[in-house]
């Protein structure tokens, strides 16, 4: 089984779970994070594997000493987070379509700023107050806020919104990105499933012939990579060579790759 995806801390697993693991079973607890991001990680206190943004709902399966392994309901990656990093709330209803805000302790732009958001997170608006959002954290500008089931058309332009966002492994919002992380969130704005992970997104879609020409929208993936196809000659993807979210030709980036012992491209996907 793969760790990623499965609810099962090593000592309680999920009720999925049943007569697949000699384990308690639990149906766990609904929670959602109540941080603008939220490391997911290996263990308690381990490395990060992703991030989950403000809104997301996970089930708490298990506790350990200011820990919770959690499963996140978005794409049922599985892991450990800090305990307060949760908590309870209304089911949130909009979504952040800008590439990031604020929230704001009173409806006014001189008001002092409670936190900063990434693109993709998810709120609770129970009113509004002029060109305001006002949810249970503050206050948002309405423009930033799209509601859900309002999805974006273009994952493409999802991710050129965040051109320049700086690169980080398993990151998953505005203040840091990986390549699959870049992916899963533009993908997600337009309202379409997609895994956690490189290795797992390239089940999305359907495989491209050999001579099959790729269009925007498509993936090109190595191992241990992923890219969206910007047009005809150009990616666009979170990489290690800029250290961040940026285009590449298509040529060059193969080349690239290849020579830096990447290897070479394992598939091109229509999504």
């Amino acid at each position: 089984m793969d760790r990623r995806l499965t609810p099962y801390s090593g000592r309680v697993a999920h009720v999925s779970l049943s007569g697949v693991v000699n384990a308690p079973l639990t149906e766990g607890l609904q929670a959602q994070v109540i941080v603008p991001v939220a490391n997911l990680c290996a263990s308690p206190d381990g490395t990060r594997d992703r991030q989950l943004l403000l809104g997301d709902a996970v089930t708490v399966i298990d506790r350990d000493q200011g820990h919770v392994f959690v499963m996140s309901a978005k794409d049922g990656y599985c892991g450990w987070m800090a305990e307060g990093n949760l908590g309870q709330g209304p089911a949130p209803t909009h979504w952040v379509a800008a590439p990031g805000t604020h929230l704001y302790a009173e409806p006014q732009v001189q008001a002092r700023e409670k936190m900063a958001l990434s693109l993709g997170s998810r709120l609770a608006v129970v009113g509004s107050w002029g060109a305001w959002a006002n949810t249970p954290h503050g206050f948002v500008p309405l423009r930033h806020l799209r509601a859900l089931g309002d999805w974006a058309e273009d994952p493409v332009t999802m991710a050129e919104s965040l051109l320049g966002t700086p690169y980080l492994w398993g990151g998953n919002s505005r203040f840091g990105l990986d390549c699959s992380g870049l992916v899963q969130l533009s993908m997600h704005c337009c309202g379409k499933p997609c895994p956690g992970d490189s290795d797992m997104q390239m089940s999305l879609g359907r495989l491209l012939s050999a001579n099959e020409p790729m269009r925007r929208g498509d993936l090109i993936l190595w191992k241990g990579h992923v890219a969206l196809v910007a047009d005809r000659d150009r990616i666009i993807h979170a990489n290690g060579h800029t250290m961040s979210v940026a285009h590449e030709g298509i040529k060059d980036a193969v080349a690239r790759i290849s020579a830096g012992g990447g290897g070479l491209v394992l598939a091109r996907q229509r999504v």
